[in-house]
C-alpha cells in the first residue's frame, strides 16, 4: 500500500487478524482528517515514522523540538545516523524486528540530539500493517524523560548509598549517561553553593567553566559556584554499577587552600631565588675586586722574603711570612667563595674529556708532597700498573682531590697519607675509587654529620688550630655531584680517616 500513515496512535490490539485490519483502516481514515493533522502537529512528543530498515519517512514538529533536526534534515536519514548513539544501534535494530513481529514495543533508551547532548526517552513503537498483515512501517513516539529518570535514580541511590555518600570527606556527584546529576552529597552541594535538591537533573557541565568541559578529570580544573564565582578543584571519576544502569561517581576536592599555600610557597621561593642571585652577584663581584690587591700583597711579600730589595732582620722575616700566610689564606677563602657562587648559580661549565687517573694522581703527589714533608709526613701513591682512563671534568677532579689531600695533610700530625686507585664492579657497573687515607686523629661520629656542610669545621681537639675556610668538603661534594660521582667518608676517632671519591668508569 502507499506509505501515507503518519500517526502512531493506533487502536489498542492492532496486531493480527480482523483487529489488525481494523486498526490499519482506522489509521488510514484518521490520517486524512484535519483533526489528526492538528493532533499530530501539536503533540509535544516526537512522532517519527520509519521504514523497516530504520530510515525516517516522517518527522513531526515535536521531533524537531526534541532533537533539534528539521523535517528536511531528518527525512531520508537512518535513525542510527541521526539520533541513536552508536552503542545503541544494535539495540535499535532488534527493537524494529520485535515490533515487526509482535506489533508493539515500549522501552526506555538513550537518544542523541543535534547538539550532541544525550537524553533519556520513553519509546512506544507500533507496527503499521497492510491489509495482508505485512508490516510496512513503524511509528515511534519518543517522550523526554531525562529529568524523570534522574529523579527516579536519585531516590534509588539515596536509599542505597545515602548514608555512605554523606560520610565522604570530599564532595561527591553522581552522574548518569546523559551527563545529568542524579545525586550529590551535602559536601558537594555546599562547595557549589546549592541546596542538594537543586542539583538533581542539572547537567554536570554547569558546575565547570566551558574551558574545562572537555577535560574528564585531574588537577588544574575549576568549579563554578551558583553565584558564578570560580574556585580550583581536583576531580576524579569512577564507574558505579547500580544494577539499574551504569553511572559515574565524581569526587570533587576544593583546592583553594592548597593553591593559596602553593602561591605563598612560590612567592617565598622566588624571593629566596632573588636573594641567592643577589648573593651570587655580590660574591662574584667582590671576589674579583678582592683578589687583585691580594695577589699584589702576596707577590710583593714574596719579593721581600727573597731579599731582592735587600737584607731582612729576623723580626721582619717573621712578620712578612705572617702577612704572606694570611694573604694566601684569605685568597683561598675568596677562591672558594667564587667557586661556590658559580656552582650555586649554575655557571660552572663542565668539560668532559678522557683523563688518565695515574697521571693526575702523580701530578698532585708531586705538587703537595713538599707540604707533607715540611710536617714530617709521608705522601705515597698506591696505583695499578695498567693505565686507567675516566671521562670527566679534569678541573673538577683535580679540585676534589686537592681538597681531600690538603685536608689529610692539615689534620695529620704523625704518620702519613696514602692515595689509592682501584676499580670494582657494582650492580653491573664498573666504578673507580679514588681513596685518600691518613693516620690522623680521626673524626668523632657526632662530628661526621657536619663534614659536608658549608662553613663548617670539625672539633678535632689538638687540630683546632688548623686554618680552614670550612668550604673545602662542601665544594668537593658539590663538584662530585656535577661530574656524576659519589663522595663518602669512613673515619674512626683516634685511628685516621678515609675519604673516597667514586666515579663511573664508563
Amino acid at each position: 500500500m502507499p506509505l501515507c500513515v503518519q500517526y502512531p496512535l493506533l487502536p489498542e490490539g492492532a496486531g493480527t487478524g480482523a483487529q489488525s485490519r481494523l486498526a490499519v483502516s482506522a489509521a488510514k481514515a484518521c490520517m486524512t482528517t484535519d483533526f489528526d493533522r492538528t493532533t499530530r502537529d501539536e503533540t509535544p512528543d516526537a512522532i517519527i515514522i520509519v521504514s523497516l530498515q530504520g530510515v525516517v519517512q516522517h518527522w513531526s514538529p515535536g521531533a524537531q523540538a526534541l532533537f533539534g533536526y528539521t523535517g528536511s534534515e531528518a527525512v531520508g536519514q537512518a535513525m542510527h545516523d541521526l539520533i541513536v548513539p552508536s552503542e545503541r544501534a544494535d539495540e535499535e535494530s532488534r527493537i524494529r524486528q520485535t515490533i515487526a513481529a509482535s506489533g508493539l514495543s515500549k522501552h526506555e533508551s538513550l537518544r542523541r540530539k543535534k547538539d550532541g547532548a544525550l537524553i533519556y526517552v520513553d519509546v512506544t513503537g507500533k507496527a503499521v500493517r497492510s491489509a495482508q498483515g505485512v508490516c510496512d512501517a513503524i511509528v515511534f513516539c519518543d517522550k523526554d524523560i531525562t529529568l524523570l529518570k534522574a529523579e527516579r535514580d536519585a531516590r534509588l541511590l539515596d536509599a542505597r548509598f545515602g548514608k555512605l555518600l554523606e560520610s565522604m570527606p570530599d564532595g561527591l556527584v553522581i552522574v548518569n549517561a546523559t551527563g545529568r546529576i542524579v545525586l550529590v552529597n551535602s559536601r558537594a552541594a555546599c562547595l557549589f553553593g546549592y541546596a542538594p535538591a537543586e542539583l538533581c537533573g542539572v547537567p554536570v557541565d554547569n558546575l565547570l567553566p566551558p574551558r574545562d568541559h572537555v577535560i574528564a578529570a585531574g588537577p588544574g580544573l575549576s568549579g563554578v559556584r551558583k553565584d558564578g564565582t570560580e574556585f580550583p578543584v581536583e576531580i576524579s571519576r569512577s564507574p558505579l554499577d547500580t544494577g539499574e544502569g551504569l553511572l559515574v561517581a565524581t569526587a570533587i576536592r576544593d583546592m583553594s587552600e592548597r593553591k593559596r599555600s602553593e602561591r605563598t610557597l612560590q612567592e617565598k621561593n622566588a624571593a629566596l631565588e632573588n636573594a641567592n642571585l643577589a648573593k651570587d652577584r655580590f660574591l662574584t663581584g667582590m671576589s674579583h675586586e678582592l683578589r687583585t690587591p691580594l695577589n699584589a700583597i702576596i707577590g710583593f711579600t714574596g719579593t721581600l722574603l727573597m731579599r731582592l730589595p735587600g737584607p731582612l732582620t729576623g723580626d721582619q722575616d717573621r712578620q712578612l711570612k705572617t702577612i704572606q700566610a694570611s694573604a694566601r689564606h684569605l685568597l683561598s677563602l675568596i677562591n672558594d667563595l667564587l667557586d661556590l657562587a658559580k656552582i650555586e648559580s649554575g655557571k660552572l661549565d663542565m668539560l668532559i674529556e678522557p683523563v688518565i687517573c695515574q697521571h693526575i694522581i702523580g701530578q698532585l703527589a708531586d705538587t703537595l708532597g713538599p707540604m707533607a714533608t715540611q710536617k714530617g709526613l709521608s705522601l705515597r701513591s698506591d696505583l695499578p700498573a695498567a693505565e686507567i682512563t675516566v671521562h670527566t671534568d679534569l678541573r673538577a677532579l683535580r679540585q676534589i682531590l686537592i681538597n681531600l689531600i690538603n685536608n689529610a695533610i692539615k689534620f695529620t700530625e704523625t704518620g702519613g697519607i696514602v692515595i689509592r686507585l682501584s676499580a670494582r664492579e657494582t650492580g653491573g657497573s664498573r666504578w673507580l675509587d679514588f681513596c685518600v687515607s691518613d693516620s690522623g686523629i680521626g673524626i668523632r661520629p657526632a662530628e661526621q654529620v657536619k663534614l659536608f656542610r658549608a662553613f663548617s669545621q670539625i672539633d678535632a681537639g689538638s687540630t683546632r688550630h688548623v686554618d680552614g675556610t670550612g668550604l673545602g668538603l662542601y665544594l668537593s661534594r658539590k663538584l662530585t655531584g656535577l661530574i656524576g660521582g659519589e663522595l663518602d667518608c669512613d673515619s674512626e676517632f683516634g685511628a685516621g680517616s678515609r675519604f673516597t671519591l667514586s666515579l663511573r668508569a664508563a
